[in-house]
């Protein structure tokens, strides 16, 4: 077998736009082509990159998202291929609003399973025909998800073992003391405040 190496990302964007019969919205970033493609178009649209002999992007690498809760499609699903016989990687992205379901891609890449419970777990994306959408990475009485903007750093829980009820239990985040206030200053600058432990500096 005779492997095509396409090392030219215009090169692939037209590949990918003569096999599908029209334009393509695609722009370069971290030097890969990225493909933006709408919900509805993504099962077909990974499935013709798949079985498609002239580009044959075969290996799913990662299903991930990004959350940008300023606009009205708060969510950008993102899928990472690999054609290992054109030697390439492509980058295909779909908006979602934040009420909106995405389809699973598990028919075209069985892999998919996990990338997609993760998704579900850190960012609240549900997605229709996943046959055992649940947790993966969280327990499974968290609250939130975790990697949303809005998801506050301490979390709304914290889980701990009561040795007295002999079982785990969940209480509201109580912090021990307020956030530290950091100085980064350079070391050879005296600070203008004292401390803890200077106040012994000089005592004999």
């Amino acid at each position: 077998m005779t492997t095509t190496t396409i090392t030219d990302l215009e090169e692939l964007r037209e590949a990918i736009a003569a096999r599908r019969g029209g334009e393509v919205e695609a722009t370069e970033a971290y030097g890969e082509l990225t493909v933006v493609v709408t919900p509805g178009e993504i099962v077909e649209y990974l499935e013709h990159l798949r079985t498609d002999p002239a580009l044959r992007f075969t290996t799913l690498i990662d299903v991930t998202a990004v959350d940008w809760p300023d606009r009205e499609k708060r969510f950008e699903l993102v899928y990472h291929l690999l054609s290992m016989s054109l030697n390439a990687r492509l980058r295909v992205k779909a908006a979602l609003r934040e009420d909106e379901i995405a389809p699973s891609i598990i028919q075209v890449h069985p892999c998919a399973n996990w990338y997609e419970r993760e998704v579900f777990d850190m960012y609240g994306i549900l997605f229709t025909g996943h046959p055992d959408l649940r947790r993966i990475l969280t327990d499974y009485g968290f609250r939130g998800y975790p990697l949303r903007k809005d998801f506050p750093t301490t979390g709304y829980v914290e889980v701990r073992y009561d040795e007295e009820q002999k079982r785990v239990v969940y209480e509201p985040v109580r912090l021990t003391q307020e956030y530290r206030m950091f100085d980064f200053m350079s070391p050879w600058e005296g600070a203008e405040y004292i401390l803890p432990g200077d106040e012994k500096k000089g005592r004999a």
